[in-house]
């Protein structure tokens, strides 16, 4: 799976996805290897950290039962006066990496493809360069999700896939 992040909140969403995947299939999460990238090494270093705003954490919170969340959100971090520190081992699986999606290519066979809210930053022809980067990156019915705003609809990408979800942006590659 690669989560290509932006420097806000998408650091914690990937923590909540990791949460999920070890609530809700066991076993899973110890078979798979997530790749969380950005340009940004401030970005991923905030994102290996674990540490965020205290703030947010009820809005996390409400993420993950609405995501079905079994187990106490609030067992997965430590809170201090202003932050949220996550537990480190649901970082065990995940490999923190800069990678610039505009320039460098790509560097695995992912089944899960999730960049939600980067897109948006792009014009026209940079959005298809990264669309193309994703499906030169994305194993055979793999699953791209995109953000809210975004979009493949107006892409050359687009008859590559398939939607499953269009609300959420969440489509399938036919080949």
């Amino acid at each position: 799976m690669a989560v290509p992040l932006s420097a806000s909140d998408e650091e914690a969403r990937e923590r909540l996805e990791i949460d999920l995947l070890r609530e809700t299939m066991e076993g899973l999460l110890e078979r798979t290897r997530i790749y969380a990238t950005d340009i940004d090494d401030g970005a991923l270093q905030r994102a290996r950290d674990g540490a965020f705003a205290l703030k947010h954490m009820k809005r996390y919170t409400e993420n993950h039962l609405l995501a079905g969340g079994s187990e106490s959100f609030s067992s997965y971090y430590v809170a201090d006066s202003d932050q949220a520190r996550f537990d480190r081992t649901l970082a065990e699986g995940v490999v923190f990496a800069q990678h610039n999606l505009v320039t460098d290519g790509s560097f695995n066979d992912f089944h899960l493809i999730v960049c939600r809210n980067v897109m948006i930053y792009f014009g026209f022809d940079l959005q298809e360069a990264v669309l193309q980067l994703f499906g030169d990156s994305m194993a055979r019915f793999g699953i791209l999700a995109l953000g809210r705003k975004e979009s493949i609809r107006r892409s050359r990408q687009a008859e590559c896939y398939e939607p499953l979800d269009e609300a959420e942006r969440i489509f399938r590659r036919r080949r």
